[in-house]
């Protein structure tokens, strides 16, 4: 009787990083689309193609993961505004109403390429998630708090405003991007830029933008 062919090796697991942000990803798209609340561990495994202890053993329970997803989220923001105020600080002095409006750019085009941040934290407005209250204080309010400071000591015409009414203007930026990159109007980029540019340089009393920086799509 001729020898049965060698079975075919069992394929390899997939290695513990790799395992641990497919998990990651999938809690990232689900928390953003069904919010905290409305996701379950089973739907995350699911969703990462892995078992339930798979999951546990990766990141924990449901409470460990959302802190890293959100933690991942308060980090691609700083690094973005990190950037985009060092930007800002070097323009401002010469010209203000294009640093504001490069500002007002940089966050923009970031939530329109990370669409799940915006998500994320507008599920926390409706309040999904009610439990991890000090995200806020640990992550939205210093980012918040380093634009006010950094508008308001770069630009002359913003040092005599109050520094709640510059507040108010980048926490207005802040609600209407989240808002318009999650609205049915979110492919009218160029209209919503061009708006979003003249509210910040009326705000601050700096004019409106020239024609040619509302051409940007």
């Amino acid at each position: 009787m001729p020898d049965s062919p060698p079975a075919s090796p069992a394929p390899a697991p997939p290695p513990s990083d790799a395992s641990r942000e497919r998990i990651i990803a999938a809690a990232t798209t689900l928390f953003a689309d069904h919010g905290y609340d409305g996701t379950s561990t089973r739907r995350i495994a699911a969703e990462a193609g892995l078992n339930m202890a798979t999951v546990a053993y990766h990141v924990g329970g449901k409470p460990d993961l959302y802190r890293e997803v959100m933690l991942r989220a308060h980090l691609a923001e700083q690094r973005v505004l990190t950037d985009a105020l060092a930007a800002f600080r070097e323009l401002a002095p010469t010209d203000p109403a294009a640093a504001v409006t490069g500002l007002v750019d940089h966050y923009l085009d970031f939530c329109l390429d990370q669409p799940h941040i915006p998500a994320l934290w507008m599920r926390r407005w409706l309040s999904d998630a009610a439990e991890f209250a000090d995200l806020e204080a640990a992550y939205a309010r210093p980012l918040i708090e380093s634009v006010t400071d950094t508008v308001r000591e770069a630009v002359p015409s913003v040092k005599s405003a109050e520094p709640a009414d510059v507040e108010m203007t980048v926490w207005t930026v802040l609600w209407s991007t989240h808002g318009f990159c999650r609205s049915g109007i979110r492919a009218q980029v160029p209209r919503f830029r061009a708006h979003l540019r003249s509210l910040v340089l009326r705000d601050l009393g700096l004019g409106a933008p020239q024609p040619r920086d509302q051409e940007r799509g």
